[in-house]
């Protein structure tokens, strides 16, 4: 695991089985220096927390959603990047 990086590990097991990404594989997008990251205004943020998203490479194009807690990211959702988000 990176420093500074964490998830929810049942939430991880659900982001897995959903989207085929583990958490362990996807917070490699931080270490990513071309990621681009913006905040998170979509509908699907329905929390009160400021949620970012960040698409990157890992292998593949990675999309992530986290929040940041203190000095830690925490990891609340990655997927492959959809054919859009693979061009910005």
């Amino acid at each position: 695991m990176l420093i500074g990086i964490e998830w929810d590990e049942a939430k991880n097991t659900l982001n897995k089985a959903d989207h085929g990404l583990s958490f362990e594989a996807a917070q490699y997008v931080f270490a990513d220096p071309e990621r681009i990251e913006r905040f998170d205004r979509s509908e699907n943020n329905t929390s009160q927390e400021e949620r970012l998203q960040t698409i990157g490479m890992v292998d593949k194009v990675v999309f992530v959603v986290y929040t940041e807690r203190g000095n830690s990211k925490r990891i609340i959702m990655a997927r492959k990047a959809d054919k859009a988000e693979r061009r910005s």
